[in-house]
């Protein structure tokens, strides 16, 4: 019969991308299949005839009973703004939803994953968000487990959550200088990089739309689901994209599937170790990786003011 769940498919300009995760779609045979799709760019020459072929490349791929809805914009929205009007659509007519970008490649055991989770947290508040992706140095024995990050290369979430969704990180400036993010974080320089990264979305330094979602997370100690096992690839580190380089390959772990019957856990409780290695290994790591960051950051302004483009970035 195919998957009940809607899924959102977020794209662009990437054509071989998209026909690469539309054919993962395609065996989960989604039911209601909305497609995200941001216009070009009016100073990039052939940039308008990639973001046509991208949509004849899903309107050709749809060959199983679907009901197809598109947000197509004519106009360049640039990455944060597309993603956030675009589910802010998907949620006004959904109560949930899985969604995955067009350079993220989905297991098929994926979708069933995320259908589970999305039934069984319906009504329970505290869980706001369900991952694909499993960042730990090796897979974990459990199914799944919950943690404070919400990391979307896959992922799904309910209207009752997005519906929170601060993009303006509207309460930062009265919280900025307490200690509360140092507490939430139990470590400085952990408190000290997200400080940096909510300062630069703050002042507009970087457009993007996932940290300000982190940030609604973790203002209403919300949790996410991260699934024991990677279940999804990113296929965006050849520099086709405005987010990743094929310096930030070292993040990406093999696509795995998960087992069913899912074992649950008994209770409902963040796995701190699990926290910490992932905060170690893919967000502060140390100072020399919280100075690559800012670096990071400045560099890219500069690039945004001199080309009169925004600054992008995305956390995984």
């Amino acid at each position: 019969m195919g998957l009940s769940t809607p899924v959102v498919l977020i794209v662009f300009k990437r054509a071989d991308c998209t026909a690469r995760v539309i054919e993962a779609v395609r065996k989960a045979r989604p039911r209601r299949l909305w497609v995200v799709a941001d216009g070009p760019r009016a100073d990039r020459p052939g940039e308008r005839e990639r973001v046509v072929e991208v949509r004849r490349v899903v309107e050709a791929s749809i060959d199983w009973p679907c009901e197809l809805r598109r947000i197509y914009s004519e106009k360049n929205l640039g990455c944060a703004r597309n993603v956030v009007s675009g589910l802010n659509a998907v949620f006004r007519e959904e109560r949930e939803a899985i969604i995955v970008e067009d350079d993220c490649v989905p297991h098929p055991s994926f979708f069933r994953f995320c259908a589970e989770m999305l039934t069984r947290y319906r009504s329970e508040t505290r869980i706001a968000h369900v991952g694909g992706n499993n960042f730990q140095p090796s897979p974990s024995p459990r199914t799944y487990y919950f943690s404070r990050y919400n990391h979307i290369w896959g992922w799904a979430t309910w209207r009752r959550a997005w519906d929170q969704y601060d993009e303006k990180l509207s309460d930062w400036s009265a919280v900025r200088n307490t200690s509360w993010l140092r507490d939430y974080l139990g470590d400085k320089g952990a408190a000290d990089y997200w400080r940096s990264i909510f300062d630069a979305v703050a002042s507009g330094e970087i457009d993007t739309w996932d940290y300000q979602w982190t940030y609604t997370l973790w203002r209403r100690d919300w949790l996410a689901v991260v699934p024991g096992v990677n279940l999804v690839e990113n296929i965006g580190f050849n520099g086709s994209g405005a987010h990743l380089s094929s310096r930030d390959k070292w993040i990406a772990r093999p696509m795995q599937s998960v087992v069913f019957p899912l074992e649950h856990p008994r209770d409902l409780v963040r796995d701190r170790a699990a926290d910490r290695c992932t905060e170690k290994l893919v967000f502060s790591g140390g100072l020399l990786k919280r100075i690559r960051t800012r670096l990071r950051i400045l560099r890219r302004k500069a690039w945004g003011a001199a080309s009169g483009t925004r600054v992008t970035e995305a956390n995984g």
